[in-house]
């Protein structure tokens, strides 16, 4: 998989977050996570984001934290 299919979770949108697999209607809460917390710097740290523990592992093949 190249790094342009993957969702950087430090820059994506909640929309953009939204589609992605096991991320589902939980965007908003990525975004307003990141804002208040910064920049992720580990895919785990999503299980960090209320509502989240446990549910972003099918996605995360699919996302990465960009230059973290």
């Amino acid at each position: 998989m190249s790094n342009q299919s993957l969702v950087d979770v430090n820059t994506a949108t909640a929309d953009e977050l939204d589609q992605v697999p096991g991320l589902e209607g939980h965007g908003f809460e990525i975004v307003r996570y990141r804002g208040e917390r910064g920049r992720f710097t580990d895919l785990r740290q999503l299980d960090e984001v209320p509502g989240l523990a446990g549910k972003a592992d099918d996605g995360r093949a699919s996302l990465t934290v960009g230059d973290a």
